[in-house]
């Protein structure tokens, strides 16, 4: 092969030699941790004992393919086809947008607020179904619906409830035209829409832009708050008398977002900063 990788300790090497243009040594490491765990089986908490693990032929050939990818710029979750989202496998595609922790953010404010919560909780824009499948896995006693209009995010999203053993009910359905009527009465609805406005596009990391679903990330400027508007307007339909409201939103966007929530009749609106200190959580309570 012309590549000497028998031990984990050579795969170090090796992909230290070969990113070290592209990736900082941090992120190596943490590229490492994953592949080693793809390729092998070995979690990161038990490969400092497995040093002297020998790949097998198979095995080399995988790390060099591995690392062929990510010398593209493409995000290893799509290499390996997965990540971990509040503490969930969640498979992907190129269907599918990779989880952000301020997403994860979003979920555990969900879950904090609401803990023995017995209802029904809707997530419009599903996606691979991590924030429905993370909120089923912790709120045991609700009932979770997705709406999403990609037929192979659905898919996805089907097998990732089934993976984290968790019942989420997947709907395929456009916001822009669905009927209310096909989902039941609910206390919870949750959106992560695509919010970066097309001028934004410059400030996009290029291993975005080129890899993931431009679809689900971006939206005109002329009408930044689109989605939002048309998940409100569900809601006036959907979410009960003193139901709570959550959304992921554009950082830019806080001050239009609460003058929109409250034009939909909405209090208790508040504004959440994620760890970076950026403003990207809204949330509200329906009028009764």
């Amino acid at each position: 092969m012309g590549v000497k990788i028998r031990t984990i300790i050579d795969f170090r090497f090796y992909l230290a030699k070969e990113l070290n243009a592209i990736y900082k040594e941090p992120e190596i490491r943490i590229l490492a941790d994953i592949l080693i765990k793809t390729v092998t089986g070995i979690t990161k908490l038990h490969q400092l004992y497995n040093n002297e693990y020998r790949l097998n032929d198979g095995e080399v050939q995988k790390v060099i393919e591995f690392v062929e990818e990510l010398k593209t710029g493409k995000p290893i979750q799509y290499i390996v086809g997965e990540t971990t989202f509040y503490n969930c496998t969640i498979k992907l595609n190129d269907s599918t947008l990779i989880p952000r922790p301020e997403t994860e953010e979003l979920v555990n404010l969900i879950i904090r607020e609401n803990r023995g919560y017995q209802g029904n909780i809707i997530d419009f824009g599903s996606g691979s179904g991590c924030i429905a499948i993370a909120l089923a896995a912790n709120l045991t006693h609700s009932a979770l619906t997705g709406i999403e209009i990609s037929a192979d995010a659905i898919k996805i999203a089907q097998q990732n409830s089934v993976l984290n053993n968790v019942k989420v009910s997947f709907i395929k359905g456009d916001i822009f035209n669905f009927d209310p009527e096909e989902i039941s009465k609910s206390g919870i609805i949750v959106s992560n829409p695509p919010y970066v406005r097309e001028s934004e596009k410059l400030l996009i990391a290029p291993n975005v832009l080129d890899f993931e679903p431009p679809l689900a990330l971006f939206v005109n400027d002329s009408d930044p708050l689109i989605y939002y508007k048309a998940i409100l307007k569900l809601a006036d339909k959907i979410l009960l008398p003193g139901g709570r409201l959550y959304f992921e939103i554009n950082e830019m966007m806080g001050k239009p977002m609460i003058l929109l929530l409250k034009s939909f009749d909405y209090s208790e609106i508040e504004i959440l900063a994620d760890i970076n200190n950026k403003e990207r959580i809204i949330k509200g309570r329906k009028n009764v």
